[in-house]
C-alpha cells in the first residue's frame, strides 16, 4: 500500500515538521508514504470572489498533477463527511481489498479546493467542523493515518 499526501505550501514550523517527521517514520513499517508539497498562489488584499475561483483552480491543477488516474482521493474538506478513527482504517482497508495500491489525501490551501479537485475526489472526509490551520492538518492527519493502521493490524495505541 502507498500513501500520497498533497498538500498546498511548504511546512515551516519546525515543531510540526519534527511531528510529521516522527509519525512518517512510524508509518514505514506499515506503507510507503510520499508527501507533496505543491505551491500555494499569493492572496490579493481585498481578493474578489473571482479571484478566489482563479487561485482555487490554478492550485487544483497542480495538485491533480500529482494524482494518477487509478489512486482513490481522500479530500480533506470541511464541508465532507466526519468519521472517526475505526471508519477511517475500516475505508483504507476496503480500498485496499477492493484493489487500490495508492490512497491520496489532499490538503488544500487557505481557500479551500477548486471544484476540477472536488469532483475528482472519491471520498470529502472532514476532521471536525472547526477549521484547523492546513499546517497543522498535515500533522493530524499522519497520526490518523497512524492509528488507522494500528487498527488494521489489531496492535495497541487506539483506545
Amino acid at each position: 500500500m502507498k500513501v500520497k499526501i498533497i498538500c498546498v505550501g511548504k511546512l515551516k514550523e519546525k515543531y510540526l515538521v519534527a511531528g510529521i517527521a516522527e509519525y512518517l517514520k512510524r508509518l514505514q513499517a506499515y506503507c510507503k508514504v510520499e508527501v507533496y508539497e505543491v505551491s500555494d498562489e499569493s492572496i490579493p488584499d481585498n481578493c474578489s470572489l473571482a479571484n478566489e475561483m482563479i487561485i482555487k483552480s490554478k492550485e487544483g491543477k497542480k495538485i491533480l498533477d500529482k494524482i494518477k488516474q487509478d489512486d482513490y482521493v481522500v479530500l480533506l474538506d470541511v464541508a465532507g463527511k466526519e468519521i472517526d478513527s475505526i471508519m477511517l482504517a475500516k475505508q483504507m482497508e476496503n480500498c485496499m481489498i477492493s484493489g487500490k495500491s495508492t490512497i491520496d489525501f489532499v490538503i488544500g490551501g487557505s481557500l479551500g479546493h477548486g471544484q476540477e479537485i472536488i469532483e475528482r475526489a472519491n471520498f470529502r472526509l472532514s476532521f471536525s467542523k472547526m477549521t484547523f490551520p492546513h499546517q497543522l492538518m498535515r500533522l493530524i492527519l499522519v497520526e490518523q493515518i497512524y492509528r488507522a493502521f494500528k487498527i488494521m493490524k489489531n496492535e495497541s495505541y487506539h483506545k
